[in-house]
């Protein structure tokens, strides 16, 4: 707009003031000063300045006052928008809760610092979308350590009294009118506590009793006014109460159900129309915040991003993550700020602290203060958004089937019907009685019973729901408790099939459920089937959700993020979503990621202790499969350890440590870092015994003592080890050293007896490791070992195509190896990375529907295919290594 243009806004808007606000005609005749300004088109302030020529309690209304007046004509005339106007009445809140409590301090112990007593804001104040006539509602807290007292005074004594100040400094009306409304009540069990609470007090109480409203209010909690260093601690503490990975729809249908209550308690304001509640009627503000909150609650305990505390900001996060629907969320945005909008013409009337559109010629008076002809047009203007809304809303109201029968005899014709007999009803039944101490409590039950048609329904469609429903009751019999899951199967009816295939086929995946339930949160949605991102990106997300942690917090993180990822592989496999070869490269690329984060971790926090080594870094090398980028499921970790630099420097820290002893030591963190279980479980085996001199050797080596062993020392079975060697860990500029190492050395290996050599321990390696079984992918004769063996005894003897990617090496090497080796590769791998799922002891599957995925995931006709093709790729390969160990024609 050209300034003429907002001059005129600005004079037009303190005419409609002056019309339609009998409260802002009153400010305007008792601020002259600013009204004169506004008159001649000038905008105020919305930062009023303190008057410290009067008192801490006059001086706070006057600027309130004015405050009220600026922000009111800024909105009308549109020099500011919703943001602009939330924030300013915020911050003004929040300036003035800090003096109060400054204040009341200071009058009760002069000249003691202000510190031990905090106010936690919650609600708008919380998360800066304060109403134009808004109380407050912060919860007061106090740290008895700190907090100044008068002699012979309990804490708990003057921390009350500085409460009961601090409310009567803000709310106390007189002839300048009051500084805010203060609501105490969102504090825990109002009724029975003091208006200030310890601060370990309110936190045990939230770690324990807290209710699912309360989850729902602390994510727009922040630490506004006092001593906000003490608030802080209390937020980080309560963090995990807040944010929880575990899926809890119990506590999100309480939360729905609230809103159902607000409906019908407020039955009046529903209907849109005059008199319709702005803020509890159906489709809006409190159900916009709702939608929002409810599926922050959801996922924002395993995405930080999404934990943002302001309606709007919540939605677009939501919608960028792919967690609701992007036109939802614009709409929802939309909405709120033309809702929020009129609530604040309405509340600019009287300064009454209402949501409700009034009715006759007072709703033709706020239709007109905000520049529309009459009630009409603002009932049309608000009636699409409206209803969008309440649209919306509905949606979150879990889809509920007809409800089966299930007493005894009706449940024993259902399983009957799903192919399951009386011993399945049995075990139902036993589920029914409380047989494990998961299924003991009232609420286990009823969620049992709630979810438990559609359960039987699923298993119904199972390919093995026998084993199905076995895989379940064990899986009973180690939880803790059933009611989380059986409410997120109850939620998400698409996830029982799901359950059913899993535990039908996938032994290891329902090992890994039986010990950690919310993995199943992660397949909630689609997303769970995409491909897992980059290095890179995966790396990102484990380092962004414990920012600030302390060291053994990110340790957990990181073994959580790796468990939901490597399940949902696993998950995308059993449910024919991915190739098998394209999850191999999914594992790896999580375990780099991994490394990449824990290392750096591990380093860091070493280097606390210990300092640097000058001049020098510690590096990775990944080997074997992880070297190769394609994992399985069970797949160790091949490590190599290194160090640039002087094997003699020293570190520079507070305990200096000799270089070599000061890496492996570091090295030894690493180990401990990527492999010891932790409250949140186990990640990786880790493999260190083929790094120079092997278990005798130290853990970590300079690079020119790696290039001397290799050079000089090292076995050809350790040089065919290093075909697939790969830096995972370290700078650019070691990753680019470390890889010249590798390619000098495997470019100087020809004048060993690399094939006698290769033929003799491949004969001691089949004496040693024996198959597991007749479908062992990987030892069998023919299998993925002998393929190896044909590929880096080829590379070595002839000091070409060295990839450590098997399948690219075999594609570098063309001609050099028999036809139809890089199919053989694929089957080999499919089918091992497959098996390690469904039939890890490599025994044939006894159910023809493991059979079938087994066919389905290596690409192939039926069970009678797969074998034929195993039996004639290992035929192949076989006869390849028969002819590279006879000697290969050169």
């Amino acid at each position: 707009m050209t300034e003429t243009v907002v001059l005129a806004a600005i004079t037009e808007a303190a005419g409609r003031a002056r019309g339609h606000s009998p409260f802002l005609s009153m400010l305007l005749d008792r601020e002259p000063e600013i009204a004169a300004e506004l008159d001649a088109g000038r905008y105020g302030r919305t930062s009023p300045t303190m008057d410290a020529t009067q008192s801490i309690a006059r001086s706070l209304r006057l600027a309130r006052r004015r405050l009220a007046l600026s922000v009111a004509v800024g909105d009308l005339a549109g020099s500011l928008d919703l943001s602009a106007v939330t924030g300013a009445l915020t911050d003004f809140a929040d300036q003035a809760l800090d003096v109060a409590i400054r204040a009341a301090i200071e009058e009760r112990t002069p000249g003691a610092e202000p510190r031990g007593f905090v106010a936690i804001a919650l609600g708008k104040q919380g998360s800066r979308e304060l109403n134009y006539s808004s109380d407050i509602d912060p919860i007061l807290l106090f740290d008895p350590d700190t907090l100044p007292t008068r002699p012979r005074e309990e804490p708990i004594e003057a921390a009350v009294r500085i409460g009961k100040r601090v409310v009567e400094l803000l709310q106390a009306r007189d002839g300048d009118g009051y500084v805010l409304r203060v609501d105490l009540r969102l504090r825990p069990t109002p009724e029975a506590t003091p208006i200030a609470l310890p601060v370990e007090a309110a936190i045990t109480y939230y770690e324990s009793q807290a209710l699912p409203w309360e989850r729902a209010a602390f994510i727009r909690a922040r630490a506004c006014a006092g001593d906000v260093a003490l608030g802080e601690r209390f937020l980080t503490a309560i963090r995990p109460f807040l944010w929880r990975r575990s899926l809890d729809f119990g506590a999100i249908g309480e939360i729905v159900a609230i809103t159902q209550r607000i409906r019908d308690h407020h039955a009046q304001g529903q209907a849109f129309g005059p008199g319709y509640d702005l803020k509890r009627g159906r489709g809006g503000i409190r159900e916009i915040e709702f939608f929002a909150q409810i599926h922050q609650l959801i996922h924002g305990g395993r995405d930080a991003t999404l934990r943002v505390p302001d309606t709007r900001g919540a939605l677009r996060a939501l919608a960028a993550a792919g967690r609701i629907d992007a036109n939802d969320a614009a709409a929802l945005v939309e909405a709120y700020e033309l809702l929020r909008t009129i609530e604040h013409r309405v509340q600019m009337i009287d300064d009454r602290q209402t949501h409700h559109l009034p009715t006759g010629a007072a709703l033709d008076n706020v239709a007109q203060l905000h520049g529309l002809q009459d009630g009409a047009a603002l009932l049309k203007l608000l009636a699409p958004h409206v209803a969008r809304v309440a649209a919306v809303f509905d949606g979150l109201a879990p889809a509920r089937g007809d409800t089966l029968s299930v007493d005894g005899d009706c449940l024993r014709q259902q399983l009957a019907a799903a192919g399951l007999d009386d011993k399945a009803a049995a075990r139902v039944e036993a589920w029914r009685a409380g047989r494990y101490p998961a299924l003991r409590s009232a609420a286990a039950q009823a969620a049992l019973e709630a979810v438990l048609p559609s359960l039987i329904a699923a298993f119904a469609e199972a390919p093995a729901p026998d084993a199905a429903l076995i895989r379940l009751d064990t899986l009973l019999e180690r939880l803790p408790s059933a009611i989380n899951i059986f409410r997120l199967l109850e939620a998400r009816p698409g996830l029982a099939a799901l359950l059913a295939a899993l535990l039908s086929h996938a032994p290891t995946l329902a090992d890994e459920l039986a010990r950690r339930p919310d993995l199943l949160d992660g397949l909630i949605d689609a997303s769970a089937f995409d491909a897992v991102g980059s290095v890179a990106e995966l790396a990102d997300e484990m380092r962004r959700g414990e920012r600030g942690a302390d060291y053994q917090a990110r340790l957990d993180h990181v073994r959580r993020i790796v468990g939901d990822k490597r399940f949902a592989l696993g998950a995308q496999i059993v449910a024919g979503a991915a190739d098998p070869l394209a999850v191999s490269h999914g594992y790896s690329r999580v375990a780099e990621a991994a490394i990449e984060v824990l290392a750096a971790e591990t380093v860091a926090e070493f280097t606390r202790a210990h300092g640097r080594v000058p001049d020098s870094e510690f590096v990775i090398l990944a080997l074997g499969r992880l070297g190769g980028g394609a994992l399985t499921h069970a797949s160790d970790l091949d490590l190599i350890y290194l160090f640039t630099g002087d094997f003699s420097a020293e570190s520079d820290g507070a305990k200096p440590l000799g270089a070599t002893l000061y890496y492996n030591r570091l090295a030894q963190r690493v180990t401990g870092a990527l492999s010891v279980a932790t409250a949140a479980g186990p990640l990786y085996p880790i493999d260190t015994r083929l790094r120079p001199s092997g278990a005798q050797g130290p853990l970590a080596v300079t690079f020119d003592s790696f290039a001397r062993y290799q050079h000089e020392e090292a076995w050809t079975w350790e040089h065919m080890a290093l075909t697939r060697a790969r830096p995972v860990f370290g700078s650019e500029t070691a990753r680019v050293q470390v890889c010249a190492i590798i390619a000098e050395v495997l470019a100087a290996n020809g004048e060993r007896d690399v094939i006698a050599d290769a033929v003799a321990m491949r004969a001691e390696m089949a004496a040693h490791k024996p198959p597991a079984g007749p479908l062992d992918a990987k030892l069998l004769p023919g299998g993925l070992v002998d393929l190896e063996f044909v590929v880096h005894a080829t590379q070595l003897s002839r000091r070409t195509g060295f990839d450590p990617a098997l399948d690219r090496a075999i594609a570098a090497l063309g001609g050099l190896l028999p036809p139809g080796m890089g199919a053989a590769h694929d089957l080999l791998t499919r089918l091992l990375v497959t098996l390690r799922l469904v039939a890890p002891d490599a025994q044939e599957p006894a159910a023809d529907a493991t059979r079938a995925l087994i066919a389905r995931a290596l690409g192939l006709a039926d069970w009678g295919a797969v074998l034929a093709g195993f039996a004639s790729t290992r035929h192949d390969v076989a006869a390849a290594w028969r002819k590279l160990s006879d000697g290969y024609d050169a």
